[in-house]
């Protein structure tokens, strides 16, 4: 018997269609490797089942938890980015369900969403307890609750049923201590030959994508924009962080035990505080290390002086949110900044050898048709090294999804209906624009944008032919919308 094992819940074909037999990243649960590493340092025995990485089935999942026999099964449901943890309730519940069919074990679920809809949560799945907040501390505790007098009044953070009548106890307090907290994760406990980064991130390299890390640096977010769900868990708009040299350490455990060079920064903003994220670059270039890093930063927050120091270090790709050209509905969005900053910044970025990822979103509440052309039309001006095209999406823990409560908008009816590549997709509509055209819009100017010769000829340049016949091939499929055939 071990004391806890650990589910990551995923579903590809679900939440991706077509796109995710091998174009999307398979990105490893750090979160759950990292709790999993603080509480096998507090003493407990840990085991983790990534049924994402491993695409397997919640009957699957559940016996292979059978043959473990834990005392707590814990369904942390993250993702590949803060939006993606609500888009993977559907297959988290299924396993939830699995193992309560197959095993005697109590099941916890926790993680972004189920921390933003605690209540919706416990009492539409088949989980015993559900954690609200931050999740190190309540699994400790409710471990050493199910060992000894099973008082549940006692274990931070817990939602759970006594007599048929839903109880909650109040969420712990934020970790002001991640090293601690946030360790250098189990790797030993994954899959770790089943990763694969972006097919982007590896544009110089395309046929190697594998193995991949992806890791955390920093927890929270101090911004307040509208559509984002980052800080649900956390209560509010903060932001801590590791230590520099605990992060460093990590990565270096990666690229040279496990032979990563792709590696994910996962932080929601990573460029931000250069006491902090300096300090890891500056380590990395000491450590003289072969990694090619991604990471997020914003226009307003990206320092010219830097960037040849972040190249060296590795970092060849910057993802920013730009959102919007349109000053209005980006401010609409709580992000101000001007067309002007924003091709002004892509542009150092690009001359210091760093490649840029442009973030927009389509039907944010004062998008317009007219808008979202300026929008696309701007992304193609920018001809970023790739660009990612989202619908505006009312994610639990985001202010949007207040308003889409408050106003009665339409919401998606399965949780895979957040995800931006289902069949399923629901958007919001904007305040002129429905879903319906938003969806079409968003969807024709991924294809228009990655069909555009100046970006396919400006990829054959930097990155080579084959990299161009990539980006072609995947615009000959269109994913499939229920949305679209109404």
């Amino acid at each position: 018997m071990v004391d806890i094992v650990f589910v990551n819940p995923g579903d590809r074909k679900a939440v991706f269609q077509d796109l995710g037999k091998d174009l999307t990243a398979i990105e490893p649960p750090f979160q759950i490797a990292s709790y999993a590493a603080f509480l096998r340092n507090e003493g407990y025995t840990v085991a983790i089942i990534d049924s994402n990485a491993e695409n397997i089935s919640p009957d699957e999942t559940a016996k292979k938890i059978k043959k473990l026999n834990p005392l707590l099964v814990a369904v942390i449901v993250y993702g590949n980015q803060p939006s993606a943890s609500t888009q993977n309730m559907t297959i988290a519940g299924r396993i939830v369900t699995a193992v309560k069919e197959y095993t005697n074990s109590k099941v916890v679920m926790g993680g972004l969403h189920p921390s933003a809809l605690p209540k919706r949560t416990i009492e539409e799945e088949n989980a015993d307890f559900v954690i609200e907040g931050e999740e190190q501390i309540p699994l400790k505790e409710l471990i050493a609750c199910i060992k000894s007098d099973n008082d549940l009044s006692k274990v931070s953070g817990l939602w759970y049923k006594e007599n048929n009548e839903i109880k909650n106890n109040a969420k712990p307090k934020l970790i002001d201590n991640l090293d601690k907290y946030l360790p250098i994760a189990a790797w030993d406990l994954l899959p770790m030959e089943k990763y694969r980064a972006h097919n982007w991130h590896c544009f110089d390299n395309i046929e190697n994508r594998m193995p991949y890390g992806a890791i955390y640096t920093s927890l929270g977010c101090p911004y307040k924009c509208t559509f984002c769900c980052i800080n649900a868990p956390f209560g509010g708009n903060s932001i801590r962080y590791r230590s520099p040299k605990l992060v460093v350490q990590e990565m270096e455990l990666l690229n040279k035990k496990y032979g990563i060079k792709n590696i994910k920064i996962i932080d929601e903003m990573f460029v931000l505080d250069e006491r902090h994220y300096m300090k890891i670059i500056d380590l990395l270039i000491e450590k003289d290390l072969d990694l090619n890093i991604w990471a997020y930063a914003r226009v307003d927050t990206i320092h010219e002086n830097t960037l040849s120091r972040m190249k060296k270090a590795g970092f060849n790709w910057l993802a920013l949110g730009i959102e919007s050209a349109n000053a209005e509905v980006r401010d609409g969005a709580s992000k101000k900044m001007k067309v002007k900053d924003i091709q002004s910044i892509v542009t150092k970025i690009q001359d210091k050898g760093i490649r840029v990822i442009g973030n927009y979103i389509f039907g944010l509440p004062d998008d317009t048709l007219e808008s979202m052309q300026d929008t696309l039309d701007m992304a193609k001006e920018l001809n970023c090294e790739f660009g990612n095209f989202y619908c505006a999406m009312a994610y639990p823990g985001s202010e949007l999804y207040n308003i889409a409560l408050k106003e009665g908008l339409e919401l998606p009816k399965e949780w895979t209906g957040y995800s931006q590549h289902s069949y399923n997709i629901q958007p919001l509509p904007s305040k002129t624009v429905s879903a319906k055209d938003i969806v079409l819009f968003r969807d024709n100017a991924f294809h228009e944008y990655n069909s555009n010769p100046k970006y396919l000829d400006m990829l054959e340049k930097e990155f080579g032919l084959d990299v161009r016949e990539h980006m072609e091939e995947i615009t000959k499929t269109r994913l499939k919308r229920k949305i679209l055939e109404n």
